[in-house]
């Protein structure tokens, strides 16, 4: 699909802005123009909300089984373009062809998963009343048109946190694409237009970035807009949970992360080293559930330090196109200068630098920082690069205090040897998913992601995510004998003197 000025889909058709305007998104490691794009305006919002409001009734009213069918052609229609994603994956974001894949990969059994729950997303329940003779019931109806805000980082992946579980359900959709991905966002909004949705059930919407603010604000302030789905940064969902909040809006906050891995005295070395390693570096860190914080025992921090330095050194990085690249560049030049500066910072302060801590262009090499304190800024704040930052600590209860010891709460990890000891600790962790002997870096369909604190609200994934798309409603139906109304029951005026 060739999307050039045509990338907005509004109503089932592919259209220019209203303006006519363009954008160009570069790539990030060549420098070039990557896609050029519609950059939308509020009027297209407009038209996109509209659209979607008028397929909502139709779409809400198909049989659950309808929708089933609907989720899995787009399924199959994700796994055809494969190609075309994953090399604008690569385009748009600099993410080598195996991150691509992954994207597909979990887009595929997220849409899946959606499709299964069919029916037991909108299962109700009978609610047992004081009065025998009444029957209560609360069923689930769907919400009504969901605007998903979805990020550049895993583009495909994440538009299945939200989009397969609200269109099951009986919602439209508008999606807003990133600003640095509208390639990518288009062509997986294509796949549900090849899977035969009616129009105006998906649309989607491109914009420039210096439109964002006042797309995103007439996206929230629609009346018809029902719920909103952001995944981003802390800085940006606050912005959004502020305008929901003014609207009475519903908004789910998938933010920013610091997840720490606390690696305990008796942990098997090469699986903790492997999984910190993975959880640090794939994707360049650039996701919220990277690991930012290695936690690790002084009885084995040194030898924990030189296994993954070693592991670090055999990371190739560079060329995203190069097949026997493993990380490709980071996002942008101020994300890799900014990355830089987080490192500079922490070897002035006493850090021991191990492993990488330079760029290539926006390549940055894979980086190993021991002896992290609280006096060094990447202590606390997201380093979204493949930084490797390990604290070492005394004991169980240090490294707890350490764990918890921040503004965030998404992912979390523990390792130790003893599962009742790590179970304990993962209890006790102020995030809201935890991983014993396994990488901060997971997801399934099947299960309740996000987190707490100034990760953000709400959960996609599992049950949990479905219910966040549906309104809940308490009926009643009286019995044979008529309820008794006190004030308009006639009174005996006798007794009533």
């Amino acid at each position: 699909m060739d999307i050039g000025e045509r990338s907005l889909l509004i109503g089932g058709r592919w259209a220019p802005s209203e303006s006519g305007k363009t954008y160009r998104s570069l790539d990030p490691y060549t420098g070039e123009v990557a896609t050029t794009a519609a950059a939308a305006t509020p009027v297209d919002v407009e038209d996109a909300v509209e659209a979607a409001q008028k397929a909502s009734p139709a779409w809400a009213a198909l049989p659950p089984s309808k929708r089933r069918h609907y989720l899995l052609a787009a399924a199959d229609a994700v796994e055809a373009r494969a190609p075309e994603i994953i090399e604008a994956i690569t385009s748009e974001t600099g993410g080598p062809s195996a991150w691509g894949r992954y994207n597909v990969k979990v887009l595929v059994e997220k849409l899946h998963f959606a499709a299964d729950c069919s029916f037991k997303g909108l299962a109700g329940e009978v609610i047992p009343s004081e009065n025998p003779s009444r029957t209560m019931i609360a069923i689930r109806k769907p919400a009504g048109v969901v605007v998903s805000i979805v990020p550049w980082n895993a583009p495909a992946l994440l538009v299945g946190a939200s989009v397969p579980a609200a269109l099951v359900l009986g919602n439209t959709v508008v999606i807003k694409a990133s600003e640095q991905t509208p390639r990518t966002h288009s062509l997986v909004a294509a796949c549900f237009a090849d899977a035969g949705f009616p129009a105006g059930v998906v649309n989607l919407i491109t914009n420039a970035p210096e439109d964002a603010s006042g797309v995103v604000e007439a996206l929230i302030a629609h009346p018809s807009v029902r719920r909103i789905h952001f995944t981003g940064s802390t800085r940006i969902g606050r912005i959004i949970a502020e305008k929901a909040g003014t609207y009475l809006k519903r908004v789910v906050l998938e933010l920013g992360g610091k997840a720490p891995c606390i690696v305990l005295a008796d942990a098997d070395l090469d699986r903790a080293v492997s999984a910190a390693a993975f959880g640090s570096f794939a994707n360049s860190g650039q996701g919220c559930l990277s690991t930012e914080r290695i936690i690790v025992d002084r009885s084995i921090a040194d030898e924990f330090c030189r296994r993954l330095a070693a592991v670090t050194q055999t990371v190739v990085y560079g060329d995203p196109r190069d097949s026997r690249t493993t990380l490709g560049p980071l996002i942008s030049r101020a994300a890799t200068k900014r990355l830089a500066e987080l490192v500079e910072d922490a070897v002035a302060s006493g850090a021991e630098l191990l492993a990488g801590g330079s760029a290539i262009g926006n390549c940055f090499a894979p980086t190993v920082l021991k002896g992290v304190s609280p006096a060094m800024r990447v202590y606390q704040e997201e380093s979204f690069g493949p930084l490797a930052s390990v604290v070492i600590v005394d004991g169980v209860e240090e490294a707890v205090r350490v764990a918890n010891d921040n503004d965030y709460g998404l992912s979390s990890a523990v390792f130790s040897r003893d599962v009742r000891l790590a179970l304990d600790l993962a209890k006790r962790l102020n995030a809201g998913m935890s991983h014993i002997n396994g990488t901060t870096l997971d997801d399934e369909a099947q299960i309740p992601f996000g987190g707490v604190k100034d990760s953000g609200y709400g959960r996609s994934g599992g049950i949990a995510g479905l219910e966040e798309f549906t309104e809940l409603q308490w009926i009643t139906i009286e019995g044979p004998q008529a309820p008794r109304y006190p004030i308009t029951e006639r009174r005996d005026p006798i007794a009533a003197e």
